[in-house]
């Protein structure tokens, strides 16, 4: 085979270059090289890294790394993660979201801030509707409520007495990835504020008390002026959790507007040193940023797995939604149309599918 044909299939194999996998790259060289292990012991040899002749060189092969045999059943999920969650009720798809960030991240790395943004998504994002309609789809899946596992969590660091390994790592990856140096005790304002962001009903009207907005921007003012002083973390403010999470998000934005008339800045950028706030007020005032960085940071140079991830979740679930809004913003904040930084940055079928998606 040319080398350019190797480069191709390496790239294609490796999933450098972009998320997925080049399925047809992979069955041209399946046809090509039938009967020919001389080709696919060059191509082994040409793939240090993922191959390793050093480590087989006891039993005379060139060992496939168990990293590179994780990055390839990665890669190749992504396509059916994408198609399965694609064909799923919007509010199971959201339900079965949040379970996942709930019960299956165990460690306290600082990826799994990004996996944490999914149930903010989920809080932030939907109509007051379909945030109702999730957590009944999580009770029908899992039967137990979705503000019942946050809570139960709660209580039980309110009590400082966690019996089990399990509950105590259940919900920590949105503490700790969000807050490193964060204590115990500031666990608990995330995870009331977060039960108060999964447990709204928010008022989907569009009528705005501008009095109530200006009240409620000296409020957010006052909080994040005594956080300043470092009398305690804005998220420990009772008026900052009230507001944020029982207001509409028109009243949100006219508070937030004359939040920024007052101060000169933004809440986001006054709310910089506790990001999981940051990001829900982000979600909050302006969903199609939000996605729209999240999709920008999947692409990033050192982007991990969760922020990979991401992208498949953001495009499935705006599809239907906000995705021709989100477009737009990309466009302005980036300078380059969403589907042709997709189309580069992603291989084969998945490619497809996400560009289907979000569409031309």
């Amino acid at each position: 085979m040319a080398d350019e044909q190797q480069t191709e299939l390496t790239r294609a194999f490796s999933g450098m270059g972009g998320l997925g996998v080049d399925e047809a790259a992979l069955v041209s060289a399946v046809t090509r090289w039938r009967r020919q292990p001389e080709k696919r012991a060059q191509f082994r040899r040409s793939f240090p890294g993922f191959f390793s002749a050093s480590a087989g060189a006891g039993a005379g092969i060139e060992r496939c790394e168990d990293e590179f045999v994780t990055h390839l059943e990665d890669e190749f999920a992504r396509l059916r993660d994408a198609a399965v969650m694609w064909a799923m009720h919007p509010w199971e798809r959201d339900a079965r979201w949040a379970h996942h960030v709930l019960m299956h991240h165990h460690s306290h790395h600082h990826g799994d801030a990004a996996a944490a943004a999914a149930l903010v998504e989920v809080a932030c994002a939907r109509a007051a509707d379909d945030l109702l309609g999730a957590r009944r789809a999580y009770q029908a899946l899992y039967h137990r409520s979705l503000e019942e596992d946050v809570a139960y969590r709660l209580v039980k660091d309110a009590n400082a007495n966690v019996s089990s390994n399990w509950l105590k790592s259940r919900f920590c990856e949105w503490t700790l990835a969000c807050t490193p140096r964060a204590r115990s005790s500031d666990e608990l304002f995330w995870l009331q504020l977060l039960l108060g962001l999964v447990t709204a009903y928010r008022y989907e009207g569009d009528r705005v008390s501008e009095e109530l907005a200006k009240e409620e921007a000296k409020a957010l003012s006052a909080a994040v002026k005594s956080s300043a002083s470092g009398k305690a973390k804005v998220v420990q403010d009772e008026q900052v959790v009230r507001v944020l999470t029982t207001r509409s998000k028109p009243q949100l934005r006219a508070t937030f507007k004359i939040y920024k008339e007052l101060q000169g800045k933004t809440l986001e950028e006054d709310f910089a040193g506790e990001p999981c706030l940051q990001e829900a007020v982000k979600c909050l005032d302006s969903p199609a940023r939000y996605f729209s960085e999240v999709i920008h940071g999947a692409f990033k140079d050192g982007a991990d797995k969760q922020a990979k991830a991401a992208l498949t979740r953001v495009v499935v679930s705006r599809a239907e939604a906000n995705m021709e809004e989100i477009k737009d913003t990309y466009a302005k904040q980036y300078g380059a149309k969403l589907v042709d930084v997709v189309a580069k940055n992603t291989h084969g079928h998945y490619k497809d599918a996400l560009l289907a998606m979000i569409g031309k």
